[in-house]
Parts: C-alpha cells; sequence; structure tokens
C-alpha cells in the first residue's frame, strides 16, 4: 500500500485504507471496465488517493454471458447487476459501478445509489446509413432493445428488426459481417471506447427528435445503504446536475411500472433551477405512441409522477398493456 497521505477523508476511510484499497465493482466488460476506471480516477483525484489505493473487481454478469436471447426473456437488467449484487452485499467489494440504463428502477433497500459521474453525450449513434430515412426499403435493423425497435418503426414501418446482443464490438462486428443494413449504438459508449468508426457510415440523431433511452449516458456508483463511511466517499465524487436529471427519468419509469418490455424513451434536463422531463411510450410495433413533458423542482418526485399518469390517461391500449403502474 502507498505511503501517500490524504487529508479530509470522511470518517472511516483513512482506517480503512491503512487495511486495504478500496475495492471498486465492474462488469468486466470493455465498456464497464472504461467507466470503472474513470470511477476509481474521480476518486483519486477528490480526495487525494494513490493509484494502489482504489483497485477494480471484474466479474463476469451474466448479461455479458447470455447474448442469444433478448433481455427480457431471461431476466432483465438485474442480469447485469445480480453478480455485483452478491458482492457488494456479501462485503467483496466496498462499490459498484453501473451504467445506470441497464440498472434496474426497483433496487433492494441494501444498497443506495450514491453518486453519478458527469453525464456523457446521451445520443444515438446510427451505423449503416447517414440517416433513417437514407436506409433501403425493407432493411435488416438489429437491435434488442424494444424502445429502439419501436422508434425506427414508427419512423419506417417496413423495417424488419433482427436481434443483435453483446458487447459494442460484437454488434459492429456482426454489422460488418452483414447481419443486419443498421443497428443504433449508445454515443457515450462509442466515446468512452475511443471508437472511431474507421469505414462504417455513420450519424449521431438529435435527442430533440429521438429521445434516448433513460438514463442514457450517465454511470452511477452504488454502495451498502448502511455503508456510512463510502457513502460520504462516493458522494464527494457525485455530478449533481446528473444525479437530479437521471433520478427524475428513473421516477418517471418507475410511476409508470415500466420493465423490458416496454418501449420508452426520456431525457430530463436542467433548464435553470427547473427540470425539463421530456418522455415518449411506444407500441411495440412503433405503430402508436405518446408524448409529453413536465417542467418541476429539483427533486420533486411528483413531477415525472405527473407526467407518467397523463401519458397513461392520453396512451391507447397497444401501448398501455405494456405498463404495470404502481
Amino acid at each position: 500500500m502507498a505511503d501517500k497521505m490524504t487529508t479530509g477523508l470522511p470518517e472511516g476511510i483513512a482506517e480503512i485504507l491503512e487495511q486495504r484499497p478500496i475495492r471498486l465493482g465492474t462488469r468486466a466488460s470493455p465498456l464497464a471496465m472504461a467507466q470503472a476506471r474513470m470511477t476509481a480516477a474521480a476518486l483519486r483525484e477528490r480526495w487525494g488517493l494513490a493509484e494502489d489505493q482504489v483497485e477494480l473487481s471484474p466479474v463476469v454478469a451474466s448479461g455479458d454471458r447470455i447474448t442469444d436471447r433478448p433481455l427480457a426473456d431471461v431476466g432483465g437488467k438485474a442480469l447485469w447487476t445480480r453478480e455485483l449484487d452478491w458482492s457488494l452485499g456479501g462485503g467483496a467489494i466496498d462499490l459498484s459501478v453501473h451504467s445506470m440504463k441497464d440498472v434496474e428502477t426497483v433496487r433492494p433497500d441494501a444498497f443506495y445509489i450514491a453518486a453519478m459521474l458527469p453525464r456523457a453525450d446521451v445520443r444515438d449513434v446510427l451505423l449503416g446509413a447517414t440517416s433513417i430515412e437514407a436506409l433501403p426499403q425493407g432493411a435488416r435493423f438489429g437491435t434488442s432493445s424494444p424502445r429502439r425497435a419501436a422508434q425506427i418503426r414508427s419512423i419506417r414501418p417496413d423495417i424488419t428488426t433482427v436481434l443483435f446482443r453483446g458487447n459494442v464490438a460484437t454488434r459492429i462486428g456482426k454489422l460488418q459481417a452483414s447481419e443486419a443494413d443498421a443497428t443504433l449504438l449508445a454515443a457515450a459508449g462509442l466515446d468512452r471506447l475511443g471508437e472511431t468508426l474507421d469505414g462504417l457510415v455513420s450519424a449521431r440523431l438529435d435527442s430533440d427528435t429521438w429521445l434516448p433511452a433513460p438514463s442514457q449516458g450517465a454511470v452511477g456508483v452504488e454502495v451498502r445503504a448502511d455503508d456510512a463511511p463510502m457513502r460520504a466517499l462516493i458522494g464527494g465524487i457525485d455530478d449533481a446536475p446528473t444525479s437530479i436529471c437521471v433520478r427524475a427519468e428513473r421516477a418517471l419509469l418507475f410511476a409508470l411500472g415500466g420493465d423490458c418490455h416496454s418501449a420508452v424513451a426520456a431525457l430530463a434536463r436542467m433548464d435553470g433551477e427547473t427540470v425539463h422531463l421530456r418522455a415518449m411510450l411506444y407500441s411495440e410495433d412503433g405503430a402508436e405512441h405518446v408524448a409529453g413533458e413536465a417542467r418541476f423542482a429539483p427533486g420533486d418526485a411528483q413531477g415525472p409522477a405527473s407526467l407518467a399518469a397523463e401519458l397513461l390517461a392520453r396512451a391507447p391500449e397497444t401501448i398501455t398493456r405494456l405498463f404495470n403502474p404502481a
């Protein structure tokens, strides 16, 4: 253990560091590891920690092992968090790093999302064409996302969807192997991995007209709820605007009762001292959709809940059957 002295650490952290490093749990995928390294660097910078005072503890998540079926058919978003939850709950790690869009809306009471890193580009990137309109008639679109499938078919009902699962490199490889004519990936993931997309036609879709998934581009850090020293340590790297907006998007999902079968797009942004939340709900085939927006104060859970109720009240049965509101 390095002898680097730290000052101003939350109570109890210095004593832990005398015995061992802070143990940061992460999925072992390339993108997850990149996000974990970002988190470790933020902790070192904020608290003056030495390189070896924060260590990564990667695990292979069930969602990374099972790539031949839609996520909704094999356990939903819990497949991304289950192994990390076991490690965190059992004390093998001190914190877990998650892509927030992969985290279940309702989490166990034993855990607490203590911080979010500054949000990256929220947009989707279309690979295979310069625009959705430029795709050929009857194009094959690769995705495992109900949201993306519904969105693209709401614009181009002639398009057919084929299952694309796997990490960023795997999905790019499938596209290059002509398993589909186009696909969508999150800009944040491409940027964090340094993917240049050389040789691939691509376009970043405007988030004003193509809303992303709730929490897209956000990285969250979770700790045990009763671990006060770690809550204080991790809270020191929280980006407040990101946290406010992502929590509003997650509150909307909770009020909607959405799951992995629900096609939901949503984005919250700070507008001065007000949260501006926009959302769209789609039928599975994209043929019908309903849109709405709301403005409310940061931390106001009623704002997202009211928007959810208003959207469901206007939505046809082809949409409402995909939700189970609280």
